[in-house]
């Protein structure tokens, strides 16, 4: 009898594992993995577009794993936000494994994304995006749980997106996105354990997370922090005082002493990009001075130069 090499296997597994969706959908290759599910790209032949499927595993088609999958999909298609990739059909393979159908989504991840990114402001500006987005999930009850850098993908136009929603906490119902016995819900660092449920990734998830504590809305104002320290250590100039504050006020260990929400820490980074007083920071009358003068610099050079020239017209006339 003739064994099969290696990749006639892996071949074979492929062909198992691989989804056979509606006929409306002409499947193409994998284009992402996970614990929990796989992403395909595919071809809606009805509408004449690309699309993603996103897909349980194969060795997880047991009800509960198309069940977490589904109620991913109906998440997604209540956050109708530019942030968030839309939803366009859901249904379960005759392998009895959901799926959903959802826009294909060109672009980089932050975490590499951010090293070509010109300045700390433009990521600062991306940061802005990425808080407005979690804060209207938050206004519709979901929590992500699992914010970061490899979770956000930037677009070829500008687009700002949160992906893989798996673990999130939906507030207007059951909360069923992971049992204690739940395998990974769709990232190889996303930690669940076995005396109590520990959603997110180390690193980013918020302490109480990590203690296996519930994470709410400030849980997530963590993960931004988080994200705001990765981009932060893009640039390898001094970090300005306030956007020190900012991080540390965002990343603070007890709930009680962040950022009650995703707007408070936008708009505290919009005011230091706009050069206002920041509110996590107490700056003193020197940081100040220096704020306004920089602020208003135009303005300030304008009466200088003025008050130069009548000086000299003064001094011309012998007065």
């Amino acid at each position: 009898m003739t064994a099969l090499s290696d990749s006639a296997v892996n071949r074979l597994r492929r062909a198992i594992g691989r989804p056979a969706p509606p006929e409306r959908y002409q499947l193409g290759e994998i284009i992402g993995q996970g614990g929990m599910g796989e992403v395909w790209q595919a071809r809606d032949v009805v509408l004449d577009r690309d699309v993603a499927i996103k897909v349980t595993a194969p060795h997880l088609a047991a009800d509960e794993f198309s069940a977490r999958l589904k109620r991913e999909a109906r998440i997604l298609a209540r956050l109708e936000h530019p942030g968030i990739v839309p939803v366009h059909d859901v249904g379960v393979l005759d392998d009895g494994r959901a799926w959903y159908v959802m826009r294909l989504v060109a672009g980089t991840r932050l975490d590499v994304a951010a090293r070509s990114v010109a300045g700390r402001g433009e990521l600062l500006r991306i940061m802005e995006r990425l808080c407005d987005t979690v804060a209207y999930a938050h206004a519709h009850h979901v929590v992500h749980r699992d914010l970061k850098p490899g979770n956000v993908m930037l677009g070829p136009f500008g687009e700002v997106l949160v992906l893989d929603w798996g673990v999130a906490r939906d507030g207007a119902g059951p909360d069923r996105a992971a049992a204690p016995s739940d395998p990974d819900p769709g990232s190889a660092d996303t930690v669940v354990t076995h005396s109590g449920t520990v959603i997110g990734t180390p690193g980013y998830m918020s302490p109480e997370q990590a203690a296996g504590g519930p994470a709410d809305e400030r849980s997530d104002v963590y993960g931004l922090g988080a994200i705001l320290r990765d981009l932060c250590a893009v640039h390898d100039d001094p970090m300005p005082r306030a956007l020190a504050s900012i991080l540390r006020r965002a990343t603070a260990g007890r709930p009680s002493d962040r950022y009650d929400s995703p707007v408070a820490l936008r708009d505290d980074l919009r005011r230091l990009l706009d050069g206002a007083r920041v509110h996590a920071h107490r700056e003193s009358i020197f940081e100040a001075t220096l704020r306004i003068a920089s602020a208003y610099r135009t303005p300030i050079l304008l009466i200088l130069a003025y008050l130069a020239m009548r000086l000299a017209i003064l001094w011309w006339r012998g007065v």
